[in-house]
């Protein structure tokens, strides 16, 4: 088990506006593609709080609404995010899918993806309502540059990580990444 893991509520959302307030209002964190040309993606927020207000998130989960497991596997603080939404490969259980992603795909992200400097996965306990999905990587990089241009450590990298990816998920289902922001909301930061 890690350390820095968490269960959270998550909603994945079309409406940028009710998604940051839902984050708001219940202490959460927002994840938001902010690009005008956004309608290729299937969702333009994800919001993450720790609440049993199932009802409250769910509203705001037009895309869909999960029970997320948080994994920090590499803290930072990242000034654009890749978010890439999950499905699993269909001859996995979701167990097995997220044991790979957690177990082996974390440390070979690590390794081959140099210039990220944060990484969480989230691992979908439940699919509340919508979009079926087995979780997201949050990816961070210094810059938009960075996640463009330096995604991978070397050309052999993109071989490998791909490669491996295969073993876990659905690489022709899995929805397109996004390129987000990171919004977290306090008490502090919210009065």
């Amino acid at each position: 088990m890690h350390e820095n893991a968490v269960m959270q509520l998550a909603a994945a959302s079309n409406n940028l506006d009710a998604a940051r307030a839902l984050a708001e209002h219940m202490s959460g964190t927002l994840y938001c593609d902010e690009r005008e040309q956004w309608q290729h993606l299937p969702f333009r927020a994800l919001v993450t709080v720790a609440t049993d207000d199932i009802d409250a998130v769910s509203r705001v989960g037009d895309v869909g609404a999960y029970t997320v497991f948080r994994r920090l596997v590499k803290a930072g603080t990242p000034e654009t995010i890749a978010l890439f939404p999950l499905i699993r490969r269909a001859d996995l259980s979701h167990v097995h899918a997220d044991a790979h992603w957690r177990d082996q795909h974390a440390p070979l992200a690590l390794e081959h993806h140099a210039h990220m400097t944060h990484y969480t996965q989230l691992s979908v306990v439940a699919n509340l309502s919508g979009l079926e999905l087995d979780g997201f990587a949050l990816c961070g990089f210094a810059s938009v540059d960075d996640l463009r241009n330096r995604f991978y450590t070397s050309p052999e990298s993109v071989n490998i990580i791909a490669e491996d990816v295969r073993q876990f998920a659905d690489i022709s289902r899995s929805p397109p990444r996004l390129i987000a922001s990171e919004h977290r909301y306090t008490q502090a930061n919210v009065s």
